[in-house]
């Protein structure tokens, strides 16, 4: 194989497909980059048997072929030939191959190195053509990183929360996380759909992390296809392959508590900056619930730790009917930041009860998280 190609275009590409590049594995051609030369172009795939990133470059392909790069190296070296690349000179890189061995020439400077058979390397599923939407990239990466926080970690919990529901009905994608202490959903307007009016899948946290760094903050479209047991998302010249996950996902319609005696409307970067004073004394070591009282007019929180004690006040809009409620501060405050509005509407009704985050009266019901409390003890 031979191809020359702009070096800030190779990076890019072995950046991104690096990506999904396994740190350690059994077979050893996942620890690399499989780059495959064609007359349509370069090729580079990372895969790690759960998420495949396969992206297209513009190169000058001289000789067709195909190699592993790196290879049979250690898993400190692992990313040798991003590396490699990363501190070329800015100008056209040439590859070429003999046999297993690499020969790179970019200006003054060159290396050779050693590959391994393209054959080694597992090929990635196909996915047949199924349900699937298209929407833009922007919208897309927007909603996967104002709910991403709540997919679970799976401490204990069910391996289908671990990813986030993909809802699609009329000409709307709901997503969903939940992880057993908060909800997190979005809803944004697709441009396109095909397949059934009304469909739904689970996709990995960890998949959603990667889509939302190949993601461009554009109007650019992102297709996003269902399969039998995969799904597709197709952003510009790069492909994600992701293994859904199967299970029955959270009713998270019969969760969320409706006709709340409570409705309050704050400033979210108020309250923001009330939740982060408050949690000052609070770590990973000094743990401590916030103590909300949600009064005629006013929020106070305060928390108590070995440090000592803080108190800081809230302006909000309503009666809290002297409501006083723990939450966690992290979890809080991770759902506060996450409303994409400049003030929102808090529900609640008891001290055991959730609190919704809503957008406000009459604006577009395009969002929600739903905080569970902590039980307050005497004297925190």
């Amino acid at each position: 194989m031979k191809f020359s190609c702009e070096k800030a275009l190779l990076q890019s590409a072995v950046t991104t497909a690096g990506r999904v590049v396994a740190s350690k594995s059994s077979i050893l051609a996942l620890e690399g980059v499989l780059l495959e030369g064609t007359e349509g172009g370069l090729r580079v795939s990372g895969y790690n048997l759960e998420t495949g990133i396969v992206t297209q470059v513009e190169a000058g392909v001289t000789q067709n072929g195909s190699i592993v790069l790196p290879a049979q190296f250690t898993v400190m070296e692992s990313r040798l030939f991003g590396e490699i690349i990363r501190k070329l000179p800015d100008d056209m890189v040439v590859v070429s191959t003999d046999g297993n061995k690499v020969h790179i020439d970019c200006g003054p400077t060159s290396f050779d190195i050693m590959g391994s058979s393209a054959e080694e390397f597992p090929e990635l599923p196909a996915v047949d053509e199924g349900n699937g939407l298209v929407m833009g990239q922007g919208g897309l990466r927007s909603m996967i990183s104002r709910v991403i926080f709540a997919v679970s970690d799976n401490d204990g919990g069910r391996p289908i929360h671990t990813g986030a529901l993909f809802e699609v009905e009329g000409e709307e994608l709901t997503m969903v996380a939940v992880d057993g202490y908060r909800l997190a959903l979005r809803r944004e307007k697709i441009v396109g759909k095909s397949g059934a009016e009304q469909f739904s899948f689970v996709v990995p946290g960890a998949a959603l992390n990667e889509v939302d760094k190949i993601c461009a903050d554009s109007d650019e479209e992102v297709t996003v296809t269902e399969g039998a047991r995969h799904v597709t998302f197709l952003m510009g010249s790069t492909l994600l392959i992701a293994r859904r996950l199967e299970g029955e996902f959270l009713n998270y319609r019969q969760t969320i508590p409706q006709n709340n005696s409570i409705s309050l409307e704050v400033d979210t970067a108020a309250l923001q900056l009330s939740i982060d004073r408050a949690s000052l004394i609070i770590n990973d070591k000094l743990k401590s619930p916030l103590r909300c009282r949600f009064e005629d007019g006013s929020l106070s929180i305060t928390s108590r730790t070995a440090i000592g004690s803080a108190f800081d006040r809230c302006p909000i809009a309503g009666d809290g009917k002297g409501l006083e409620i723990g939450f966690n501060n992290r979890f809080l405050m991770e759902a506060v930041k996450a409303a994409p509005a400049e003030q929102v509407r808090l529900e609640l009704n008891t001290p055991t009860s959730p609190c919704l985050i809503l957008p406000k009266e009459g604006e577009a019901d395009n969002f929600l998280y739903m905080v569970l409390p902590v039980r307050l003890k005497a004297g925190e």
